[in-house]
């Protein structure tokens, strides 16, 4: 069906041949390159390997690991885990890397391996290409009896992870505990199940999980969208608010008090508020991400920066520019003095902090910041679509107006946007647009796919 490799990792289905999906053969070459990157650095590599709940998992893992040991590589497993308890372990245990095995918010049949560097931070695109010829080179020197790796299991990722967070100089801790939130989490059949109920704990909030059975078997599409999330809406309306992550915990999505949903664009919003509060700085989206962050950040006088979309050039932003918050529209907050990744736990643990020391439930809070709708759609892509012609297509259609090629393609007009790109994740062209209303978002995307519907 589909493999793709890209900054965001190697993802591809499940079965099927050699090449064209995830299959065992593409799993080892894929991680028998990785060791032989991994040890122009270090001839004895450690790294550490953690998994979403999805039904492949533990198969796609002693796949991994096997590889790994036979190619001399240390590996510590952590079995399930999310994908930012992954990341802090490399900080955490100063290692040479880490894999994360998630397909994020991909379906059921889906799977990945997003490689990670000593910073527990995916590879760049150049180390990523690097990685890639390796493969297709396919000169594997596997390592004899008395050099081979060993493996070391460790369950505590996630709760190192927690204590991490807890230690952060703005979690209000005692603050969170005493307002005692109640929370309803839709925790999607995955390894959030595990994480937000420790953390929740931790912080004396009371709550209950949607969707908690950690079977992989995902109850609906896991990607924590307003059209997904039916019965988290509904059941929010008897608490605090409500929590939505995708299944390898690192995006996060908001529902209010009145059922009202916050939306994911607007989750790194509301944490930037609080963040900016206290630290003054430069905050950073991908060109992807709602105009609101680029409204609260001169606000307060300071500086916005768009990246591309992926995590690794966002994060490639936010340290050329030193930004204090930073992330990406679809829920991703990074927060730097903790790791440079998307961390819904963080996201969670600030955002409460706000709540707790500003006394305002969140359906008040997003009153504060800047009104703008999303509308998000997509086409497939076959042989019949030509993307290079879609975009020199629509330069001529929109001659007048701004046009930004950094990352696809972004038409800004004065109050909107709409943009094109390839995904790094799925075989499609997305659509997303961004205006003072729904209806004119949508007027935006129809009036581009009846372009393009010319070609």
């Amino acid at each position: 069906m589909s493999l793709i490799v890209s900054v965001s990792g190697i993802r591809g289905t499940i079965g099927g041949y050699e090449g064209k999906n995830l299959t065992p053969l593409d799993l080892v070459k894929f991680a028998s390159a990785y060791s032989i990157w991994l040890k122009k650095y270090n001839t004895n590599p450690t790294i550490v390997i953690g998994r979403d709940g999805r039904l492949s998992g533990l198969m796609v893992s002693d796949l991994i690991v096997s590889t790994m040991i036979a190619m001399g590589v240390n590996v510590i497993d952590v079995g399930l885990s999310t994908t930012p308890s992954v990341e802090m372990q490399v900080i955490l245990k100063n290692l040479d890397g880490g894999i994360i095995l998630t397909a994020s918010h991909n379906p059921r049949e889906w799977n990945a391996l997003k490689l990670l560097n000593n910073k527990g931070e995916f590879l760049s695109s150049e180390d990523g290409k690097e990685i890639l010829s390796i493969k297709e080179a396919e000169n594997y020197n596997y390592s004899p009896i008395d050099n081979l790796g060993k493996v070391t299991i460790d369950s505590d990722s996630i709760r190192d992870h927690i204590n991490s967070i807890l230690n952060l100089e703005l979690v209000s801790v005692e603050k969170i505990r005493q307002r005692q939130f109640h929370i309803i989490a839709d925790v999607i059949n995955s390894t959030g199940a595990i994480a937000l109920p420790m953390l929740f704990e931790s912080l004396n909030c009371s709550y209950e999980l949607i969707n908690e059975e950690l079977s992989g078997n995902f109850a609906h599409n896991p990607e924590p969208l307003e059209a997904n999330l039916v019965e988290l809406i509904e059941k929010s309306k008897s608490a605090d608010l409500g929590i939505a992550v995708d299944p390898d915990v690192d995006r996060l999505a908001l529902v209010d008090e009145n059922g009202n949903y916050f939306g994911e664009e607007y989750t790194l919003v509301c944490v930037s508020d609080y963040v900016l509060s206290k630290n003054s700085g430069n905050t950073v989206s991908n060109l992807s991400s709602s105009r609101a962050l680029k409204d609260l950040t001169e606000s307060y006088f300071q500086n916005y920066y768009a990246s591309a979309v992926g995590e690794a050039h966002v994060v490639k932003k936010m340290k050329e520019v030193n930004a204090v918050i930073g992330g990406e529209g679809n829920g991703g907050v990074i927060y730097p003095p903790l790791h440079y990744g998307r961390d819904s736990l963080v996201g969670i643990a600030l955002l409460l902090s706000l709540m707790a020391e500003s006394n305002l439930p969140l359906s008040k809070l997003k009153e504060k910041y800047s009104k703008y709708e999303m509308y998000k759609d997509k086409i497939q892509l076959d042989e019949n679509i030509n993307y290079n012609n879609i975009v020199d297509l629509l330069t001529n259609e929109y001659v007048d107006e701004n046009i930004d090629l950094t990352d696809g393609m972004k038409i800004d007009f004065k109050d909107s946007w709409v943009q094109l790109r390839k995904s790094n994740t799925e075989p499609i062209i997305r659509i997303y647009s961004e205006a003072k209303s729904l209806e004119e978002a949508k007027k935006l995307v129809l009036d581009i796919k009846k372009i393009i519907s010319k070609q």
